[in-house]
């Protein structure tokens, strides 16, 4: 003990906890932060044509209002999956993203029903700015919709097969975030074309 001096000692602070996120979690994010970009950049753009003159105005498709409906109720179907998935009910859950996709499915349908609807009124892709812009902010918006039914079906399958259930839920909470997401992002698009149409 007297041969110990204090130089003997180190005082050695405990490493602080790094901050982890899972990996599959964290490459969502980041593919969402890169969609919010590409949609302000597109509802930027269109503030900026309009503008600039030679707009057309014209009204909204009325469907549109439905499909607003239709996508908000599906979130919240998707919310019932993943708390029956968190509680292990299964079944419910199977129901319930069931329901989401049929949800997400008729959006699609009636994106496409309101796009019919433009070129009854002679609102075309190609023509007026105005009409180009709502085609693609629409489009872009119904292809994410699109991929996120393609993972709903993924997540619906590993629910099958037990691979979903309250030790596991990474896929149907990547799932759920997605979702809402483009939910939110419909509902934001949705209020930026009614206020700049």
């Amino acid at each position: 003990m007297d041969n110990l001096t204090t130089g003997d000692f180190k005082i050695v602070e405990e490493p602080a906890k790094p901050l982890a996120m899972e990996p599959r979690k964290f490459g969502m994010w980041i593919f969402m932060g890169s969609v919010v970009m590409l949609f302000a950049a597109l509802t930027s753009a269109y503030i900026v044509r309009e503008a600039e003159g030679n707009w057309v105005y014209f009204d909204m498709p009325q469907v549109f209002t439905i499909s607003t409906v239709v996508i908000l109720v599906s979130s919240i179907t998707m919310q019932w999956a993943y708390w029956s998935a968190k509680k292990d009910n299964l079944q419910n859950a199977k129901v319930m993203i069931s329901i989401t996709a049929v949800l997400g499915l008729a959006f699609v349908v009636l994106q496409w029903q309101g796009w019919g609807q433009l070129v009854a009124n002679k609102i075309y892709f190609v023509g007026n700015p105005s009409g180009s812009f709502l085609y693609v902010l629409t489009g872009v918006h119904a292809l994410h919709i699109i991929s996120a039914l393609v993972f709903l079906l993924i997540v619906l399958v590993a629910t099958y097969r037990y691979k979903v259930h309250s030790k596991s839920l990474v896929s149907i909470e990547m799932c759920t975030t997605y979702w809402h997401f483009l939910g939110g992002l419909w509902l934001y698009l949705f209020v930026f074309l009614l206020l700049y149409r």
